[in-house]
């Protein structure tokens, strides 16, 4: 290939990937430099009013939140929805998309459309279906578990079971797309390999283990990352549901930012709460790239 071929290319390359670009820069990189600048001020409505109220603070914004016991909670609490959910979420996937994968299973197509619909449905309308279904009275959940002998659970009042139920509610509610990214991949999977193991009389969990998940490696890896920073960004859910509570149980980073900067109008503070979750996503993804390239999945 010729040199003057090769800058055509390139010229072309960038020509189709121009708007793309210029997309991610101006909703992307602009506000996270724009927020970046504005966790060391004091941004606040005064400022909002009139930009000579604007006062450069440096650290201190970040210094306050270290010494801010809610910020921690939030904190814990929503490691907490990522060291749990993200397990939870990722091997509720599978399971699925091995399900509609199985030759045996009937109706396979309407099987997939049923258990994709959660994660189109819009979020805050089936946030308050669930709230209906664990009403600690009236819940569909309480009277199912009073079948079989379980007292009433104040799903959403209790600091011990509104952040599980919030957890089965995520779950739910997104286990759909990464049910498709994994189904994509076992279609690749050759059935050669299945067959030959099952000829060597392999069984259902040693052909899983030693031939499926092998070669699903890599796309665990893109699920898991996707759904960490998924669970990172918690808002929605426990606005909806429990707002925060109850005593801050299900507070979390997102919608203590979310407090901080429009309930509060401490935007400054605000924009700190943001690029200090932007590290801790960004910390967690490098270690779980590090631990899959140890790991041999990529």
């Amino acid at each position: 290939m010729s040199a003057a071929l090769r800058v055509r290319e390139a010229r072309a390359g960038w020509a189709m990937s121009s708007p793309a670009l210029a997309a991610i820069t101006l909703f992307f990189v602009f506000p996270a430099i724009a927020s970046l600048f504005l966790s060391f001020t004091d941004f606040d409505i005064y400022a909002l009013a009139n930009l000579d109220n604007l006062r450069f603070v440096g650290f201190q914004n970040y210094a306050r939140l270290v010494d801010n016991p809610l910020f921690w909670k939030a904190m814990t609490n929503t490691l907490l929805f990522v060291v749990v959910g993200t397990p939870f979420i990722v091997a509720l996937s599978l399971f699925a998309a091995m399900l509609v994968n199985s030759r045996w299973l009937m109706w396979r197509p309407v099987w997939r459309v049923a258990l994709f619909a959660p994660y189109v449905t819009t979020l805050v309308a089936t946030a308050v279906v669930w709230r209906y279904l664990l009403h600690t009275r009236y819940g569909l959940v309480n009277y199912l578990l009073s079948l079989v002998g379980v007292p009433p659970i104040d799903w959403l009042g209790s600091p011990t079971a509104s952040l599980p139920a919030i957890l089965i509610f995520v779950g739910w509610k997104t286990f759909g797309y990464n049910m498709i990214i994994f189904l994509a991949a076992l279609q690749t999977v050759p059935r050669e390999l299945d067959e030959a193991a099952r000829i060597d009389g392999a069984g259902w969990w040693t052909r899983l283990r030693h031939v499926t998940l092998p070669a699903l490696a890599p796309t665990a890896l893109l699920v898991s990352v996707l759904t960490v920073a998924g669970m990172f960004q918690l808002f929605a859910e426990p606005y909806v549901m429990t707002q925060g509570g109850p005593a801050q149980s299900t507070t979390t980073v997102l919608y203590f930012m979310y407090e901080e900067g429009f309930k509060w109008w401490n935007l400054g503070s605000g924009a700190a709460v943001a690029f200090l979750l932007f590290l801790c996503i960004l910390a967690v993804t490098l270690v779980q790239l590090r631990l899959a390239k140890r790991g041999g999945a990529i």
